[in-house]
């Protein structure tokens, strides 16, 4: 047998057994607990969704999903901790638009690619932001913010969840949206932040609506805008920045689920599977209006619909966040 005839036969075999393993691996597959990295504090919006879903999925794939806080780098070391798994199915990501399309124009070098290092598994939840301030806070009003924001800039603060995170970009586009430039005092999380603007030590914060609308209903603070695209029927009074008079801010959130780059498909597939079967349950529905977060429709949670989506809202985010001026290392 000649040399070349025997090599070829050789990658044949090894491309068979390699395949073989994977499929073997794929049908074995959940055999141990999963575990969903959180790229946030504990008791911040991200954490309030991944502790909804992560019973309920567990329950669909037989086995336990832990969840795992990796705070830093607005999203980025959690998300690269993902990046940087083992693709074997056991380690995945929660995801959003900050952790994997700001940070792509924000930050000079990113950890990761938000496109390339990743394996889409489907988008899982769709929110909002709102913006929120103190209850003593001398304005009532959208109107009556602005106007107060441009003459008392200079004293102003903003808090949120770290530098890069969505709540620090959705206030920035607000301020450059309002024409001033507030102050900004990150924190580690969201939930300090919202304590200290409780307490009166900042002016305002643009939160999501996963730990915005518990906090509005129980009177905590005081919302005066939606920063979203439309109302939401969690909070069907309160209206939209754009529809107070105020053009230039219009936030879509997202949150999705994403896997190391590399991961087999069957197994993206069968996440993807449970994934949206869970978000199907009516109880794990209601708990997510509760706290804010919509149910994306379900030609909107396949994996190819991610991967075309994260591409799309990278160069979405790319211009504002460019005229912003705002460049994190």
């Amino acid at each position: 047998m000649g040399t070349s005839k025997f090599g070829r036969l050789l990658f044949a075999a090894v491309f068979v057994l390699g395949a073989a393993a994977t499929s073997a691996s794929a049908q074995d597959w959940p055999n141990r607990p999963l575990t969903m990295v959180v790229p946030f504090a504990a008791g911040g919006p991200l954490d309030a969704i991944g502790r909804v879903m992560a019973a309920p999925l567990g329950e669909i794939l037989g086995k336990p999903v832990v969840i795992e806080n990796v705070a830093g780098a607005g999203g980025m070391t959690g998300s690269n901790r993902v990046a940087r798994s083992a693709p074997d199915g056991y380690v995945f990501g929660m995801a959003t638009a900050g952790t994997h399309a700001y940070n792509q124009t924000l930050y000079r070098k990113p950890l990761y690619d938000a496109a390339a290092d990743f394996a889409p598994i489907g988008l899982v939840g769709e929110s909002f932001f709102a913006l929120l301030v103190r209850n003593d806070f001398p304005a009532s009003t959208l109107t009556e913010f602005v106007a107060y924001a441009k003459a008392n800039q200079a004293r102003m603060q903003f808090g949120s969840a770290g530098a890069g995170s969505a709540t620090h970009i959705v206030c920035v586009l607000l301020s450059s949206a309002m024409g001033t430039n507030i102050a900004h005092v990150p924190y580690r999380s969201t939930s300090q932040a919202m304590q200290d603007l409780m307490a009166g030590r900042i002016d305002f914060v643009c939160d999501a609506g996963s730990t915005a609308v518990p906090l509005i209903k129980g009177g905590a603070v005081k919302a005066l805008a939606n920063l979203g695209q439309r109302r939401v029927p969690m909070l069907p009074e309160l209206a939209t920045a754009r529809g107070q008079g105020l053009a230039g801010v219009s936030v879509y959130g997202w949150n999705a689920f994403f896997y190391p780059k590399g991961t087999p498909d069957p197994i993206v597939r069968a996440l993807n599977k449970a994934a949206s079967e869970m978000l199907d349950r009516r109880e794990v529905r209601e708990k997510l209006d509760n706290i804010g977060i919509l149910v994306p429709p379900r030609e909107n949670r396949s994996p190819e619909f991610l991967s075309k989506f994260v591409r799309s809202e990278i160069e979405t985010w790319a211009a504002p966040i460019k005229a912003s001026g705002v460049v994190l290392e």
